[in-house]
């Protein structure tokens, strides 16, 4: 079989499994049999005179020529996806859709109070969820469409998505009224006196300030752990405990608010988005309008 008379749906599915690494979730994913990704894939094979996919206790992982041609497969997808697309005309005044979005409770803080006002105004019907995907498995989520955007870290490295910075604020401290810490100069040594609330979803892990911290040999005292924002600032507001946060939440509680006494890397989250969907008018309008949210 030659590369002329070859279904362009081998390719489709080659692009689904080297995402899915699973040939059940692929053929879920093209809403077509197991045999028939079966059989695609043996076709496939013989084209290439290669296994391509290798079955292991990690899922189907691809082979030196699978990954070799895997970029030039999606690309060339992706751009038969942007002809078609190109020519669809979006108005959001009249869209009815729904955009799902992977965030965590930070970027919903910052994002969901600016960007429903918006969407009141210029697309009132249009509809967000969002919730946290493990970003493990953002890729395969935003390849499948079960995801639109998501808002993270810039820590995610995968050829398939593009990204673009969207928020970045400063880190500082908070604590309640009167606090005793307040009567004196608040030092690097005054700060590490403190016991601290530090806001995470994960188990176990540093957070931004104490990888800070890490450079100038010291470490905090996390004397609470805690998930979300809301309860950790409730927390501070009737304790001598205090709570390291972006400067844009901070504003939000009546406490107070004190610049870290040591240089901290900024909070940055970055706006993701699948390649096959950059040409996508819908998805076009709503990562342009929030970009032009946050920069404005």
């Amino acid at each position: 079989m030659s590369l002329k008379k070859c279904d362009l749906n081998l390719f489709l599915v080659f692009d689904t499994i080297y995402t899915e690494r699973n040939l059940t979730q692929a053929a879920k994913s093209l809403a077509i049999t197991q045999p028939a990704v079966s059989n695609a894939l043996a076709r496939l094979r013989k084209l290439f005179n290669d296994e391509l996919f290798v079955r292991t206790a990690r899922g189907m992982l691809p082979t030196p020529v699978a990954e070799s041609i895997a970029q030039n497969v999606s690309d060339a997808l992706g751009l038969l996806n942007t002809s078609i697309l190109e020519r669809e005309e979006f108005d959001p005044l009249l869209a009815e859709r729904t955009y799902q979005f992977s965030m965590t409770d930070l970027a919903e803080a910052v994002v969901l109070p600016r960007l429903f006002p918006f969407f009141q105004q210029h697309a009132p019907g249009v509809s967000l969820q969002s919730y946290y995907v493990k970003r493990t498995e953002l890729v395969r989520n935003l390849a499948r469409g079960e995801l639109d955007f998501a808002v993270d870290v810039p820590v995610i490295e995968d050829p398939q998505l593009c990204h673009q910075s969207l928020i970045r604020d400063e880190y500082v401290c908070v604590l309640r009224r009167g606090h005793p810490v307040l009567e004196q100069g608040f030092t690097l040594d005054s700060y590490l006196s403190l016991q601290h609330i530090h806001v995470s979803s994960r188990r176990k892990g540093l957070g931004q300030v104490d990888l800070a911290l890490l450079k100038y040999e010291r470490e905090r005292r996390i004397k609470l752990r805690v998930q979300h924002y809301r309860v950790a600032a409730a927390i501070v507001s009737t304790t001598d405990l205090a709570l390291s946060l972006p400067r844009f939440l901070a504003v939000k509680y009546d406490l107070e608010i004190l610049a870290l006494p040591f240089a901290a890397q900024e909070l940055d989250f970055h706006l993701y988005w699948h390649r096959q969907a950059d040409s996508d008018s819908s998805h076009r309008w709503l990562r342009e309008s929030l970009i032009m949210l946050f920069q404005e």
